[in-house]
């Protein structure tokens, strides 16, 4: 079974909640890392930073999703933690890419743009793919090493 560690920002609260029940009817485990409340005035980055961490502290067998008005703020926060692909994915053949092409470990997705039966189609289709070896995997590997270049 696999975990899925989520988290967004007051922008996002809405989406997460359907995106929770949405995962839980699936069988999936959620771990919801905030926030709870339109009301609460976390900012993305803090959010962002939990859920890397928590996905870094399972040895990344967990994977994540991160919404926020457009994504785009998780999505660049996200990819400051070493070991984490984050990709900002408004439809379903970016969503399959971002696993296929590129071993993404969050998706990150924007209230504010899309709705929420789209962002559960993407999910959808997201949580059932998985990264094989093969004409990608040199591609991704030198991502990694540029990745330990600069992430010292």
């Amino acid at each position: 079974m696999k975990t899925i560690v989520i988290g967004c920002d007051n922008a996002a609260v809405a989406m997460k909640v359907m995106l929770i029940k949405f995962l839980e009817s699936k069988g999936i485990t959620v771990e919801n890392e905030g926030c709870n409340s339109a009301d609460d005035n976390v900012n993305y980055p803090a959010i962002a930073k939990r859920v890397c961490e928590n996905i870094i502290e399972s040895g990344y067998k967990k994977r994540g999703i991160l919404l926020c008005g457009t994504g785009i703020g998780m999505s660049i926060t996200a990819n400051k933690f070493k070991g984490i692909r984050a990709a900002v994915c408004h439809d379903n053949f970016s969503a399959e890419r971002s696993i296929l092409s590129n071993d993404a470990n969050i998706l990150c997705m924007g209230e504010r743009v899309i709705g929420h039966e789209l962002a559960k189609k993407i999910t959808g289709e997201w949580i059932t793919l998985e990264f094989k070896d093969g004409p990608s995997t040199p591609k991704v590997q030198e991502i990694i090493a540029i990745e330990n270049e600069n992430m010292k």
